[in-house]
């Protein structure tokens, strides 16, 4: 059986006319392929691109070969994945991949995909895998193309060829898309395995730092990222729980602080990692030292240290990540209820609410976890705007207002939404912070000067422009569902304050799903 042939890709950035005008070529003249796979960005980097990527995922292009990506962030990408993830086809346990449309699939996080028969279910595949010392390495994202010599891996008899690609469309019209024939595995033999080129290198991942051809013997202190690097600085702090002997950390211990592989993985079981982790640092910063996000990243991008004061913090930082796992509002988490979503934006999509105070009782949530909407970045505000102003107009059609929480309340009794709140503060032994303001968009901004973004506090916004908004101390007891409370007083629904007591079974919760939806396509800003 002759080997697979594929073709490899480096950013796309939704340029799929460029990208399948060059396949068409390529093909031409040296295939046919089998495959095309796509590194770094698949989708696009501006609202510009969009038209034509979406005429591809909605069919009106035809995507002419199977091609698998894995970059799965960009203008339109939380949309799109949503809806594959909801497919039928696309449930349960996948490693090969989500179909978005005809021949166009997602790896989701990381996985295989099949080609020939042979290559499914072998052993030294497995293994390889598994280990993270591949054949083929493959690279995006920098802009560049770069095919270095092979290279030996520690432990492991084949070598690695290292390639890496330039973006479809660059300016410097360097090479984005390579193509190579691997013979799988499980049909070489093992000399055809080990066998090395005269060219190949020791692997540039375990060798000590060279400066002008001589050994460092430390990193230098000139940069700020170097000074804080992980594995140099705070080396000293390590409690190896697993038996990995690698440089990077096992994602999976440092998040959570289990491994289901435990003694056999073969990254480091690091606490002093996990306690950085649980303190807001990036992964990526702690892991290799730098993160690419740049600014585009929510997490610290320099080394905490933790006083005994802030032990108590710390210990409810766990709690809190521990429960966001289960959060049923991330579109990422397993236990999200995708049948109650309505309307699905670019950073924030709308759904029924899980036991409704009251009909048309909806949830406005950003698609990334954040812990609170001042969190925002001001890309995403002018979304939450338009989605704020949609149900504005769409509650107005029913003779009722908005407040935000998301609940309607007639009309008739918007004007004592603020007394009931304050006088439910005073039951509480508190005052609300009043502010008046023109638009929704204008009081997020002044609560952005008025609190840190990573205290806990509870704000409000009524139907006149007025935000009330509270600090809730660290030891305050503070009821979660403070705000259904006080308007289930106001609408004399005293008995469905707590949500529990308002569940519906998924039938109806999906019927009612459906009903909200039609009545509000005229006024959703995602249609």
């Amino acid at each position: 059986m002759a080997p697979p042939r594929i073709l490899l890709c480096g950013d796309v950035f939704g340029r799929l006319n460029q990208l399948f005008k060059r396949f068409a070529a390529v093909n031409k003249s040296a295939g046919p392929f089998d495959a095309l796979l796509c590194v770094g960005q698949f989708f696009p980097d501006s609202p510009e691109r969009l038209e034509e990527f979406t005429g591809y995922v909605e069919g009106r292009s035809e995507i002419p070969i199977p091609t698998y990506f894995i970059g799965d962030y960009g203008v339109g990408a939380p949309k799109v994945l949503l809806a594959a993830s909801k497919e039928s086809g696309n449930q349960g346990f996948k490693m090969d991949g989500l179909k978005v449309c005809k021949n166009l699939y997602w790896l989701k996080g990381s996985g295989k995909f099949t080609l020939q028969e042979s290559t499914g279910s072998d052993s030294t595949v497995a293994e390889l895998v598994s280990e993270i010392k591949p054949r083929y390495h493959i690279a995006g994202t920098k802009g560049v193309f770069y095919a270095r010599e092979p290279y030996s891996n520690v432990d492991a008899v084949h070598v690695t060829r290292f390639i890496g690609l330039s973006a479809v469309g660059n300016k410097d019209k360097q090479k984005f898309i390579h193509a190579i024939s691997p013979t799988p595995a499980s049909i070489m033999s093992a000399s055809e395995i080990s066998m090395k080129s005269t060219n190949t290198t020791i692997s540039p991942y375990s060798t000590p730092l060279m400066v002008d051809g001589n050994e460092a013997s430390k990193r230098s202190s000139d940069s700020v990222t170097d000074s804080q690097y992980w594995r140099y600085d705070v080396s000293t702090k390590r409690q190896k729980h697993g038996a990995g002997s690698g440089d990077k950390m096992c994602f999976k211990f440092v998040s959570s602080g289990t491994c289901p592989r435990e003694e056999n993985c073969h990254f480091q079981h690091d606490m002093a990692a996990r306690e950085q982790f649980m303190r807001g640092v990036c992964f990526d910063f702690i892991n290799k030292g730098k993160c690419e996000r740049g600014p585009d990243c929510n997490f610290k991008h320099s080394l905490q240290e933790e006083s005994e004061g802030n032990a108590d913090r710390r210990r409810r930082s766990d709690n809190a990540s521990a429960r966001s796992k289960e959060c049923w509002f991330c579109i990422s988490s397993a236990n999200v209820e995708s049948h109650l979503i309505i309307s699905i934006g670019e950073n924030f999509y709308c759904a029924l609410a899980k036991g409704p105070l009251v009909k048309d009782h909806v949830l406005v949530i950003p698609v990334e976890h954040l812990p609170n909407t001042i969190a925002l970045s001001q890309q995403c505000e002018s979304e939450l705007d338009r989605f704020q102003n949609s149900l504005k107009k769409f509650y107005k059609n029913q003779e009722k207002e908005a407040v935000f929480l998301v609940i309607p309340v007639p009309s008739s009794k918007a004007a004592a939404v603020q007394n009931i709140f304050n006088f439910a503060a005073d039951k509480m032994g508190f005052k609300f912070e009043v502010t008046k303001f023109n638009n929704n968009l204008e009081g997020r901004n002044s609560l952005r000067t008025q609190f840190d973004k990573n205290l806990s506090f509870f704000y409000v916004e009524l139907p006149d422009g007025t935000i009330l908004s509270h600090v809730v101390g660290e030891n305050e007891k503070f009821p979660a569902q403070f705000g259904r409370e006080v308007l289930a007083g106001l609408l004399d629904m005293a008995k469905r304050a707590d949500w529990r007591n308002c569940t519906c079974s998924k039938e109806e919760e999906t019927k009612m799903a459906g009903d909200f939806k039609a009545q509000f396509q005229e006024f959703d800003p995602n249609e």
